[in-house]
């Protein structure tokens, strides 16, 4: 019999990190005693497995015979959608493949800012102090322009804990790939502008040169797809893991903010943020971005889907923030139980129009209900706004409401959200 999972015990947790709370050691007995013993015992354990199979053709061999040889196929799904299948046999190359593809284009991030920390009594004088926070980058043109998520360098976003006061970031530093670049390859950042909605932000430094990463077409991202999460965890650059899509069009909600997601079992750890999920190609699909902790929970990682930023890239290079497109009234939906009780239509219930607005410069009014945008029908507030928002300011709407049982139509010219 299966217990319930209680929720409460589950939250999902930002993966940037705090480096005073990470110690790694390449020297030293406590590196040794932690790490040697567990090393020992799994060889110990292969070398059991290893005699015991001896000579015996691998499951590997069984399933799929030794000249098979199909990595990074293209292939339709049963969507229409395509796919890159790796196959058993040459996992390994294709896992190197991308690292090497994208390694060049992956920054660490390291964020200094203060804390005032105040007492828990009221007694004394607060204290500040200094930390730092890493987070992981991903290059995205060859002058310095850096995508990377906006809770890495909104340290407030970070605060959670009401006795400390936290700063905005003091200062930047992003680190190239030692490996491509040297290892003295560490720049101030200026940010160039972030958006807490979308937890993205773009990061420049004044170098060129650089190795921008690749995006692919995220929409045509699979379940069992092959992916490698890329970044700087706990502040240890150039770290590489893999899985598989476990889901896509996940829908996540943290900070009060709903995000819809890529989720994957690679091992995705605090640092990670703002960092690549990339396909066999080693093109970036996604910017990792959460992952699910609490008790008996492993393996559960979201990253923000590449094509959801490609326009919100854009705005923060040009205007430093998001140009959102704004309406100006409240509404509800109007399912078919509650409109039939109050004789009204299934619809978006118009509850209140704000002054000056350009809901109400174009005529809308409360009690209005918004039966079609554009001529498509809606029956919803989240539709309603996945129209608008597909709008740029200054685009026109034609919206048909339903007003004492009589169908009018309103053009509504978009303005910038206030």
């Amino acid at each position: 019999m299966e217990e319930n999972n209680n929720n409460s015990n589950v939250n999902f947790e930002v993966i940037s990190s705090k480096t005073s709370n990470a110690n790694f050691k390449q020297k030293g007995h406590s590196f040794g005693k932690s790490v040697i013993l567990p090393f020992f015992s799994g060889i110990v354990g292969c070398s059991v497995v290893i005699g015991t199979c001896f000579g015996v053709p691998s499951i590997k061999e069984k399933i799929i015979g030794e000249n098979t040889n199909y990595v990074q196929t293209s292939t339709p799904t049963a969507e229409g959608t395509t796919a890159n299948l790796v196959s058993l046999s040459n996992y390994s190359n294709t896992a190197v493949f991308a690292a090497n593809k994208i390694l060049p284009s992956i920054v660490g991030i390291e964020v200094t800012y203060t804390t005032t920390s105040n007492s828990f009594f009221g007694f004394g004088q607060p204290t500040t102090s200094t930390a730092t926070a890493t987070g992981s980058g991903i290059i995205i043109s060859e002058d310095g322009y850096i995508l990377t998520n906006n809770h890495v360098v909104d340290t407030n976003s970070n605060n959670s804990y009401s006795y400390y006061d936290i700063s905005d970031a003091t200062s930047v530093k992003v680190t190239l790939n030692a490996g491509t670049y040297g290892n003295d390859a560490t720049f101030d950042a200026k940010i160039v502008g972030k958006d807490s909605q979308t937890d993205l932000a773009v990061l420049k430094i004044e170098k060129t040169g650089l190795t921008a990463a690749e995006f692919a077409d995220s929409d045509e991202a699979v379940v069992g797809e092959f992916v490698m999460a890329v970044g700087s965890p706990l502040g240890l650059d150039a770290t590489v893991t893999s899985g598989i899509i476990s889901a896509v069009n996940r829908e996540v909600e943290s900070d009060g903010n709903t995000y819809v997601c890529i989720q994957t079992d690679a091992a995705i750890n605090s640092g990670n943020s703002g960092g690549a999920l990339v396909n066999s190609d080693g093109k970036v699909i996604g910017i990792n971005t959460l992952k699910l902790s609490g008790s008996g929970v492993e393996g559960i990682g979201f990253a923000i889907p590449i094509n959801s930023t490609l326009d919100i890239i854009d705005d923060l290079i040009e205007y430093s923030k998001v140009i959102r497109p704004y309406m100006g009234f409240t509404g509800m939906d109007l399912d078919e139980a509650t409109a039939k009780e109050y004789d009204l239509v299934v619809g978006a219930y118009v509850r209140s129009v704000e002054d000056f607005s350009p809901a109400q410069k174009a005529g809308l009014q409360a009690g209005d209900v918004i039966v079609k945008v554009d001529g498509q029908s809606i029956t919803t507030m989240d539709e309603l706004n996945d129209i608008k928002n597909s709008h740029k300011v200054g685009d026109v709407l034609t919206l048909t409401v339903n007003r004492n049982g009589e169908e009018k139509e309103l053009k509504v010219t978009l303005e910038e959200t206030p």
